[in-house]
């Protein structure tokens, strides 16, 4: 038994291999080819990782080993279809699903607080949410925020933020993987609409709708959402469908914001230019570093201003290939796909991402975040095949959230059959003028986050900002005294410094403050 112990420990050492050797080949002033340039992972170490298939549930519970505070997270055992390991965990996995870990002041200087791990099983065959929470204990619950990962990403990444933004009063912190995502229920995504207005609000739909059960099975009336990339996407799909649920949404470096008349034709930006494609290839080191900083001034996101940069000479865009068209239209390729057939290779093509994008955190890190991202990256396939029906090839969304984004908060509360904006004069043909008298949202408070160095373009922030303003200054022309007091449309943006898009990362000490901030205007707010 020890020999096989010590086998598995000497496995999870070559795993645990540095996905940073490039970088610190580079300050050693070695040579590395161009295929290891790109993918520093070596072809040993990655066979390793993959024949070892360390399984989401002990990456996830690694990754939060390095919360504050908490020596030992709680991680129930569930995952959504999970592939089987072939080595067993080293890692403390004895709390089931729904039981939790207290720390107590001795420990835990803002403590007590009671840290919980649970799948919360959903209506239907195979859905339920991944959720991590943080309650302090001894004081009521008044405020609940809601954390929602990006495209493909896990409620993990979240692990520099919990503790800080738990030592709110009054607060309970809850951190959810998508459905279909990190290590939520996977259930085969199917589209069933025809046109293509319905594919976008089913697949929509698909996500948001499990948000809201989960919603109804927690017993929350109102909450903060917060919500990354696709995640803050799904976050306004949310408020439109179900008003009156958030008293405030925050949204970090969301996707699907500007809108491109080209995103379904035929035209592709060059690769060189596809902000996307920065989120691959743009070192995390240099964005926390603005002597390092590349300009990210990209067509992609229109980034780069009238005049400013440009380029006489430029090339016209490329016309992406056919088959690349196909497979994205039809539903057959995701990035993770990729991986998942590239089998021992896997591990190494995740390394290209995972070398940069954690290039600026500590060694021992960067390793947990790496083997988090390949353990949930080759689980099997489910909504992130609904990408291509939300987003076109580019990533420009198909329904832009700048021709919605002015109806956030200022929805009839009703039933909505998809997150779509009411009419401004909208009545139900069950209800009459009088009865709906007081049934519309009085706005609701929006926060736009955006990376100091973020290849998403703030000016999507900035457009929308001034878009909600128009719509509050509209609605309130004709408005009561007593209607303008109760009125909390209002939007702003704020630059995270030192930060790219994963701005909760980068620049998590100042993201940690601006949250709390935030969050204390919900208190200020409620006590009005």
């Amino acid at each position: 038994m020890a020999a096989s112990d010590s086998g598995n420990e000497d496995v999870r050492n070559r795993t645990q291999q540095s996905a940073l050797a490039s970088q610190r080949a580079k300050e050693q002033g070695q040579q590395t080819g161009r295929f290891a340039q790109w993918f520093p992972l070596g072809a040993k170490e990655g066979f390793s990782q993959w024949w070892a298939s360390i399984p989401p549930v002990t990456a996830e519970h690694r990754v939060l080993s390095f919360i504050p505070h908490l020596q030992k997270p709680p991680t129930h055992t569930q995952t959504g279809t999970a592939p089987v390991s072939t080595t067993a965990s080293s890692a403390d996995l004895s709390h089931t699903s729904g039981d939790h870990v207290t720390t107590d002041s001795t420990t835990d200087p803002y403590g007590p607080r009671q840290w919980n791990s649970e799948m919360v099983e959903l209506g239907g065959k195979g859905r339920a949410l991944n959720e991590f929470s943080i309650e302090r204990l001894g004081e009521e619950v008044d405020n609940n925020l809601v954390m929602l990962h990006g495209y493909g990403a896990g409620l993990g990444f979240f692990y520099r933020n919990f503790e800080h933004l738990s030592r709110a009063p009054g607060w309970k912190v809850f951190a959810l993987d998508l459905l279909g995502m990190g290590r939520s229920s996977r259930p085969a995504f199917k589209i069933h609409a025809k046109d293509k207005d319905g594919k976008i609000i089913e697949a929509e739909n698909w996500f948001i709708d499990a948000l809201e059960e989960w919603r109804i099975k927690r017993g929350l009336d109102q909450f903060t959402l917060l919500g990354h990339s696709l995640g803050g996407y799904l976050a306004v799909a949310y408020a439109l469908k179900y008003p009156g649920r958030l008293n405030k949404l925050i949204l970090a470096s969301p996707v699907g914001i500007p809108e491109d008349p080209d995103a379904v034709n035929d035209e592709l930006p060059d690769p060189k230019d596809m902000a996307v494609a920065n989120e691959f290839t743009q070192d995390a080191a240099a964005t926390t570093n603005p002597a390092n900083a590349p300009k990210d001034n990209n067509n992609f996101m229109n980034q780069r201003k009238k005049g400013e940069g440009s380029d006489k000479d430029e090339q016209p865009r490329r016309r992406r290939p056919a088959w690349f068209t196909y497979l994205w239209e039809a539903n057959m390729v995701s990035p993770f796909s990729l991986v998942r057939w590239s089998g021992p290779l896997g591990p190494r093509l995740v390394s290209g991402w995972t070398s940069r994008r954690f290039s600026h955190l500590p060694e021992e890190e960067a390793k947990a975040l790496h083997d988090y991202s390949y353990a949930l990256f080759r689980q099997r396939g489910s909504s992130e095949y609904a990408l291509s029906y939300i987003l076109a090839p580019g990533a420009f969304a198909r329904n832009p959230l700048i021709r919605r984004i002015q109806g956030v908060g200022r929805q009839w509360i009703q039933e909505h059959e998809g997150p779509t904006v009411d009419a401004p004069s909208a009545v139900s043909a069950a209800q009459s003028t009088a009865s709906r008298e007081g049934q519309r949202e009085n706005g609701l408070p929006i926060v736009f986050m955006y990376g100091e160095h973020d290849w998403m373009d703030v000016a999507g922030g900035f457009a929308s900002e001034e878009k909600i303003k128009q719509e509050r200054a509209r609605i309130l022309a004709k408005a009561t005294p007593e209607q303008r007091r109760k009125d909390q449309g209002e939007a702003k943006v704020i630059i995270i410094n030192k930060a790219g898009h994963h701005v909760y990362l980068d620049g998590w000490e100042q993201f940690n403050r601006v949250m709390l901030e935030e969050m204390e205007d919900v208190r200020r707010r409620a006590q009005r």
